[in-house]
């Protein structure tokens, strides 16, 4: 009995299911920091909790709060967030095409569609793992990223003034440590060199929170005058 429960068991932890498990739980994990630096910025513990439920996307909610921790309007914040957020749009029109939701399913699978989710699934071949993987990684990051914001932000809050332990600015460097593990190629660190320095201009010249948007700015510029990459197998002219 007890080989034929661990055998259901082992069916169950496909291979799809336990990438899904291990994205989601190392994800979630980081949302203790979002947690505390959001009440460092400023925030309450309930709005640190509204923008981990509602926003859900943990670039744009470091974006938010890092606007929000230098001083800028909430209407720079949100557009920070927003453009940020944007790539999930582009995961939301592969998840359609891959899982082909329906009825309320994709309103369920739009609210889950994050890099992690939206990468399991691809990272599979048969089209029932894909499903596993999504909804395994998408639930998953969504349950334990909430439950540690929350315990993230009762921390932050309780220790009071966070100029004190130099949290007021933890979200830039918070923001810095997403950046930088995609710096491994020449095009990315130009292109982060030049909106730092686009940033570092606009400061002392513009509202906070608005150099951030220029940097933003910059980077939708860059990926749409750059040339197109060569087709496959085809040359480049003599």
């Amino acid at each position: 009995m007890w080989h034929d429960k661990k055998q259901g068991l082992a069916r169950r932890l496909t291979p799809a299911v336990r990438m899904g498990l291990s994205i989601a739980v190392a994800t979630g994990l980081y949302g203790i920091s979002f947690g505390a630096l959001a009440v460092a910025a400023g925030l309450s513990v309930a709005q640190a909790m509204a923008l981990s439920l509602l926003m859900f996307t943990g670039g744009s909610q470091f974006a938010f709060i890092g606007v929000i921790a230098g001083g800028g309007a909430a209407s720079a914040a949100v557009g920070a967030a927003t453009l940020l957020g944007v790539r999930n749009a582009v995961y939301g029109m592969q998840m359609q095409r891959l899982l082909a939701p329906r009825g309320r399913w994709r309103w369920c699978m739009a609210q889950l569609t994050i890099d992690e989710s939206a990468a399991t699934a691809l990272a599979q071949q048969a089209p029932d793992e894909q499903r596993r993987g999504f909804w395994t990684a998408g639930v998953g990051v969504f349950v334990l990223w909430n439950a540690f914001t929350l315990l993230g932000a009762l921390l932050g809050d309780a220790l009071g003034d966070p100029r004190r332990f130099g949290l007021d600015g933890a979200a830039v460097a918070a923001f810095l440590g997403l950046l930088w593990p995609r710096l491994q190629a020449r095009e990315p660190i130009v292109l982060a060199l030049a909106c730092g320095l686009v940033t570092a201009l606009a400061i002392p010249l513009v509202p906070p929170g608005l150099p951030i948007l220029l940097a933003a700015a910059v980077g939708a510029a860059w990926g749409w005058l750059r040339p197109a990459p060569p087709a496959a197998g085809e040359g480049h002219p003599s």
